[in-house]
């Protein structure tokens, strides 16, 4: 019998449980009750949210540096005529308050200076200081760059342990994690797969905010190693933070044979002689520890892993065991200093480096405040967070006095439970204490700033830190990623003495820490401070100095330059081409009203690398501002032009009273049939000349928009 399934729809949806149907003799079960876990239904890939305003948008005071004369003061947007045409031009004061304006086309010249806090030295327009620097750190740059390609070399050249594709048992467990994954996680977990397949030896540095997700890079990691029967060692920095990661690893490896131990001061001599005797007979498959893991007892069976969190919070000899081990067996390093996109596209190829800049699905910004010590705005917050049912940490970062902050809490909120922990606690209370309160059985954990590495509580939602001007602003960041790390709102409270008495560096880290609260933004944050102590890590500490001298993206560029002449590349270095027009140069205020707007875009069209970004730039000023004033089309066509002329070898383009003269490159070879094909093309009247370089001059004639008769000249030529 035909069944009529017309009137039937059909949809497709998820189950939060089963169900039966015993006339069908039917049973429907759902995932998490064949698992025992509950999986989260994989929605549509997500794309990155609202990018960030640029770190580089400049302000009146800020330190700027021109490629070409070294590092200034900004002093403004500043209108000026030159042959009764208006322009804008940038004012850059130098030493004995030499002034420079730098002409809109050559904004690309210009930029912030990203250093340490403090100030840096102001140059001195028209010396030879600037240019010495500049080779100077060139030289020692290649020297790094050198030393880091000679042993990724000599890595490669080495024979290694080439681990098994993915089995089933791998698809298993990438099945069993709670979220969804990033799609800079998915790059990197597929990056790194692909490197431990390979018979070289893995050196992968793996980059990430706080809390985007590298333990579980690490961990699938781990696993493929161990399903080819080989060990993995989990090297951290601190015991609470390897009594985080053993759980972590547990939990998600729990439904598997592996072996996950722990090696830190939490256990017992006894304890630790067990797990040194079970790895040395290959009965651990991972071991995660502190720097126990690096002494000379520690004997692996068949050791092919090791993951290094925070490697630069490791000590000097610590290193060097490290980099024996990089020699011998895959090595994957996890950090959460976040690094910038100029510097990550340079390393790539010094370097095997995987950068996570996404934030997991459903993560919300951390709400931050700045408040004197308020004993009600304590008691609000720490009493909200647990009528959601969450929990507290209170950072009081002194040994002597936590007691008294602890009196000072109780009287504050009677009926709330405090956990004590700091470093000076005898292990095993410390680990009672910490335990605990992931348990639940504390509301409050009042904590010096051990809580910075690693752990990971989604229940915990709220922070005050006390005393927060006495922290640097990557100790900030990093203890406030302590919350935050699920979908639910985190709060943060910087408590702070008056703020007439705060020094200006610690106002300073405020202003930051409080103004980036977005998403991702310990990338920005990163461009103030913690990116400096990023490229040391990276680089090693001889080359901070070097940053701080010339300003971060002019040494990124530089690093760019040596890294790829070291790899044998030709670098093509395009004249930079000189432009001289007696047109009106400038965006009108009744178009785009402030002076800081002005300079943004004025930036980022003297820093389009191809007519595309030329034609996004076009689109978002119509969206932001309207139609496009001819003044700003003008600005667009000559920027056009200028890319046009770079790549056709001009230096120069003089356009003054309907004569455009365009000089070109001495080295270009201009022959016969050039020359004739030029003037077949160009239905002006034309004048050459070779006289110490070849040049032509092009009468406009009757042809109107003077920046479209330029672009037309060179598109033809």
């Amino acid at each position: 019998m035909d069944l009529d399934l017309s009137g039937i729809k059909t949809e497709i949806g998820f189950l939060s449980s089963g169900f039966t149907f015993p006339e069908l003799k039917l049973v429907v079960l759902s995932d998490h009750q064949i698992f025992s876990r509950y999986f989260r239904p994989k929605r549509k890939r997500f794309k990155e949210g609202v990018a960030l305003s640029s770190y580089s948008a400049l302000s009146q005071g800020d330190f700027v540096v021109h490629v070409d004369f070294g590092i200034g003061r900004y002093a403004g947007l500043n209108s000026i005529t030159v042959d009764g045409r208006k322009r804008d031009c940038l004012l850059i004061l130098y030493q004995g308050n030499d002034k420079l304006f730098v002409p809109i086309e050559e904004f690309n010249r210009v930029h912030k200076f990203v250093g340490k806090e403090g100030n840096p030295h102001i140059s001195r327009l028209g010396g030879a200081s600037w240019e010495r620097l500049k080779s100077r750190t060139k030289k020692a740059i290649q020297d790094m760059a050198k030393e880091l390609i000679g042993l990724y070399a000599e890595r490669k050249a080495k024979p290694g342990f080439g681990f098994s594709q993915d089995s089933l048992w791998m698809t298993e467990l990438e099945s069993t994690f709670a979220y969804e994954e990033t799609p800079d996680q998915l790059l990197a977990i597929k990056d790194l797969k692909s490197d431990m397949e390979k018979s070289t030896p893995m050196d992968r540095l793996i980059c990430g905010d706080v809390g985007y997700g590298k333990t579980e890079v690490g961990i699938r990691a781990a696993f493929k190693c161990v399903l080819d029967g080989k060990q993995v060692a989990v090297l951290v920095p601190t015991t609470i933070l390897a009594q985080q990661h053993l759980m972590t690893f547990t939990e998600r490896l729990e439904d598997f044979p592996v072996k996950v131990e722990m090696l830190s001061r939490f256990k017992n001599r006894k304890e630790q002689n067990k797990v040194v005797e079970d790895l040395e007979k290959g009965k651990v498959d991972i071991v995660i520890g502190t720097h126990r893991l690096l002494q000379k007892d520690i004997q692996f069976k068949d050791l092919g892993l090791v993951i290094i969190d925070e490697e630069q919070r490791f000590g000097v000899a610590h290193k060097e065991k490290l980099k024996q081990l990089k020699k011998l067996v895959d090595v994957l390093t996890l950090t959460a200093t976040p690094i910038p996109r100029t510097m990550q596209l340079s390393l790539y190829g010094a370097r095997d480096l995987s950068v996570i800049n996404t934030p997991p699905k459903e993560r919300l910004p951390i709400h931050t405040e700045i408040s004197k010590f308020d004993p009600e705005l304590i008691a609000e917050a720490v009493l909200r967070e647990m009528a959601r049912g969450g929990q507290v940490y209170f950072v009081h970062n002194r040994v002597q006095s936590i007691e008294s902050m602890r009196r000072f809490l109780n009287d504050l909120l009677p009926e709330i439970r405090i956990g004590v922990a700091h470093g000076q606690m005898n292990e095993r209370a410390l680990e009672r204490v910490m335990l605990s309160f992931l348990r639940g059985e504390y509301d409050l954990l009042l904590a010096t700033s051990i809580i910075e590495s690693g752990l990971d509580i989604p229940r915990v939602n709220t922070l005050i830190i006390n005393r927060a001007d006495r922290f640097g602003l990557a100790d900030l960041y990093q203890l406030r990623g302590r919350v935050g790390r699920s979908n639910q709102k985190a709060y943060a409270y910087l408590l702070v003495p008056p703020l007439r008495i705060l020094t200006p560096d610690a106002k300073k880290r405020l202003k930051a820490i409080r103004q980036f609260t977005e998403l991702g933004s310990g990338f920005y944050l990163a461009l103030r401070d913690l990116e400096i102590r990023g490229a040391g890590n990276l680089l090693g500490p001889q080359q901070h100095g070097f940053i701080q001298e010339l300003g971060f993206d002019l040494y990124c560029r530089l690093l760019d330059e040596a890294v790829r002449e070291l790899k044998g590349e030709k670098i093509v270095k395009r004249p930079e081409v000189k432009l001289s027009f007696d047109l009106d140069l400038f965006i009108p205020e009744g178009y785009v009203l402030s002076p800081q707007h002005r300079v943004e875009i004025y930036q980022k069209i003297a820093d389009a690398k191809s007519m595309e970004d030329l034609k996004e730039i076009e689109g978002e000023l119509s969206d932001r501002f309207g139609k496009l004033h001819p003044q700003v089309l003008d600005i667009l066509t000559l920027a056009q032009a200028k890319l046009i002329a770079e790549r056709k070898g001009i230096i120069r383009m003089t356009l003054k009273k309907g004569i455009l003269e365009i000089e070109f490159d001495p080295e270009k070879d201009m022959g016969r049939k050039e020359i004739e094909k030029m003037r077949r093309k160009l239905d002006y009247p034309l004048e050459f000349s070779t006289k110490g370089g070849f040049r032509i001059k092009v009468e406009q004639g009757k042809d109107g928009n003077q920046a479209g008769f330029v672009k037309k000249v060179l598109q033809k030529i």
